[in-house]
């Protein structure tokens, strides 16, 4: 019995450690966004990337002052012990003809079983912050419309501070339904995995966004299909809710506190009502813009996981007061932390989407029911977990109930204290 209970605590801390070690290691910028235009003579494609992805990997070796040799229009300093790099003004000035090899190998488009030769027409590089808007073709369209500014440079810009537009050209003849797009870029970067790519595709027919996680190694294959645009956005839910630890522990402590199929039925319900309204609400902005709102949300998340494992832990606090009139106050009080816990889904579609994007309603929608899916699936598992477990006997059933709450209590402080220190 002791041992469950100890793999079991074991178990979350592994979990939670193991967020924490990720975390800390975040790229500055980790979306590419890739619009594809069809045209009687082909494609025509505008791509914006962090500009890490095309030069991490091309650092060479230690020259005689101990440096690396910088990887092409970069330098590099060692400043309070550590490798920085700077975009080179200079090399930018002088000739992109490297890197427009750079990015022409960066991109790969398969039509029919045959390789698109690619040529690249344009590259524009930015600050962060200081780059305009390319969440619509018209928006990328007119990024390059006016002349690149590259003044900015002078200042010493972190590489990883910059990203870089490109327009690059595909020429045929025939007409292109359905392609593959992949990228050869794999430059060892911390968190690289966690790349959100949207593909957006616009023909006669109309537009579709596709939506990939990673560094596109593996081709994605682009159609003019609803069904294939909206499921790329509905697997992105259910990786969200199954990635994210402390919206695993809540719902796994929403089951454990619920002593009936119906009891929690009605909480599920109550919390999948709850994310679903803020997870609009806050994409579409209709909430605090200050930096201390993110991290307070993120607190409450933790807290709320306190919270309802207590419940879980304590059920007789819950059945003290008539239980139609606790259940209903409990399932309220469920409703309340899903839009506690929807703010927090909304953050990550904020990273990748914008408000003008293409079809966003729609992306909204597959995403919400993306985490709706991951959400059953974690009840449905620790619902055939704790059959297994009262089979063994009522004491083991206690024992694995109490070390579930009981982790989840001190997962969640931790959390809170991290978290509300970010808040100041």
């Amino acid at each position: 019995m002791k041992n469950i209970f100890k793999l079991i605590i074991g178990f979350l801390f592994i979990s939670i450690f193991a967020q924490n070690a990720l975390a800390h290691f975040k790229l500055n910028l980790n979306v590419r966004l890739i619009h594809v235009e069809h045209h009687a003579d082909g494609l025509n494609i505008y791509m914006r990337l962090p500009m890490p992805y095309l030069v991490a990997d091309l650092l060479g070796e230690i020259n005689e002052n101990g440096l690396p040799t910088p990887a092409p229009y970069t330098t590099n300093t060692i400043q309070n012990d550590i490798l920085v790099h700077y975009v080179d003004l200079h090399a930018l000035e002088s000739s992109l003809d490297e890197m427009k090899e750079i990015v022409k190998k960066s991109l790969k488009i398969t039509t029919d079983d045959q390789d698109a030769t690619l040529n690249v027409i344009q590259i524009y590089f930015y600050k962060n912050g200081l780059h305009s808007d390319f969440s619509t073709l018209d928006e990328a369209k007119t990024s390059f419309s006016i002349p690149n500014d590259l003044t900015v440079f002078k200042n010493n810009i972190y590489v990883g501070d910059t990203i870089v537009d490109v327009v690059l050209k595909y020429t045929s003849d025939q007409d292109i339904n359905t392609y593959t797009l992949s990228s050869t870029l794999d430059p060892k970067l911390p968190d690289q995995e966690e790349t959100a790519n949207i593909i957006l595709d616009y023909t006669p027919s109309g537009i579709q966004v596709f939506r990939e996680r990673g560094l596109l190694l593996d081709p994605i294959t682009i159609t003019t299909s609803l069904y294939d645009a909206i499921t790329t956005f509905i697997e992105e839910g259910i990786k969200h809710i199954l990635d994210g630890y402390d919206h695993i522990i809540f719902v796994v402590c929403l089951v454990l506190g619920s002593l009936s199929f119906s009891r929690l039925l009605w909480r599920i319900t109550g919390f999948t009502l709850g994310h679903s309204m803020t997870l609009a609400l806050g994409f579409f902005g209709f909430v605090p813009s200050g930096a201390w709102f993110i991290p307070t949300v993120e607190t409450g998340i933790a807290l709320s996981i306190i919270y309802i494992a207590v419940m879980a832990l304590l059920p007789d606090v819950i059945s003290s007061y008539k239980k139609e009139k606790s259940e209903i106050k409990v399932v309220m009080v469920t409703a309340l932390i899903g839009m506690l816990h929807g703010l927090g889904f909304s953050f990550l579609l904020q990273n990748i989407l914008n408000v003008s994007s293409p079809n966003i309603w729609q992306s909204l929608l597959a995403f919400n029911i993306g985490v709706e899916i991951g959400q059953l699936f974690i009840v449905l598992c620790t619902l055939a977990f704790l059959y297994v477990v009262s089979k063994i006997g009522s004491k083991t059933k206690k024992l694995t109930r109490y070390g579930l709450g009981i982790g989840s209590i001190i997962i969640a402080v931790i959390w809170t204290v991290e978290r509300a220190a970010d808040i100041f």
